[in-house]
């Protein structure tokens, strides 16, 4: 039987936003997704978000994708830094206020790669245990001084190709990166993974299920 995501608004710092949910019996765990740029066009149903979720759902996870403020039916205007973050933040304490038992998995594509990443080092500084946090294509540029959660697994998927965020940029932050990580390179492919997509839930779906 083909599950659906439920259409759920959730009290965001400035208002409604409006988000999707999957429950599923017997979950692993929880995921939250953050999405890509609003200003370029980046929302809860971008194909590559659509695919991290279906991916999440196989292996066994309820999942939250929500639009950031400004963005479809969310309310408020774009903010483009801390107040997607604090969406976020919300999204993830509902997420966990109806499964607070389960471990929790963060999941960003481009911007939201920053949004997710800057998200779980605020959640450890309260003491939130993040299981798993997926960098996909990350904005690494924005993070600045932004802590990143030490605990955890941590996988930064870069596309070889990308032709938004220039691949060099990542690698050369992820080397720079102190704490353990992985940094998984996706030949011959560009940001938005076109043609590339089941690659990429063969990166992150093993990764899920262990």
């Amino acid at each position: 039987m083909l599950i659906r995501e439920t259409p759920v608004f959730i009290d965001g710092p400035v208002g409604q936003l409006e988000a999707l949910y999957l429950d599923v019996a017997d979950a692993r765990g929880v995921v939250l997704l953050c999405h890509p740029n609003p200003v370029q066009g980046g929302t809860m149903m971008n194909k590559v978000v659509s695919m991290l979720q279906r991916t999440a759902r196989d292996a066994g996870y309820i999942t939250l994708r929500f639009n950031y403020r400004g963005v479809g039916q969310s309310a408020g205007s774009h903010d483009m830094g801390s107040g997607e973050v604090d969406d976020a933040e919300a999204a993830v304490s509902w997420l966990r206020e109806q499964h607070p038992e389960l471990p929790l998995t963060l999941m960003g594509f481009s911007f939201g790669g920053f949004v997710a990443a800057s998200l779980g080092g605020r959640l450890e500084a309260q003491g939130v245990a993040l299981k798993h946090l997926f960098m996909v294509a990350p904005a690494v540029m924005r993070l600045g001084d932004n802590p990143l959660a030490q605990q955890g697994e941590l996988s930064v998927i870069q596309p070889e190709t990308d032709e938004v965020i220039d691949p060099q940029i990542v690698y050369d932050w992820s080397d720079a990166l102190p704490r353990p990580h992985e940094l998984l390179k996706v030949a011959e492919c560009g940001h938005f993974f076109h043609g590339k997509l089941t690659d990429l839930k063969e990166l992150v779906l093993p990764r899920l299920s262990n």
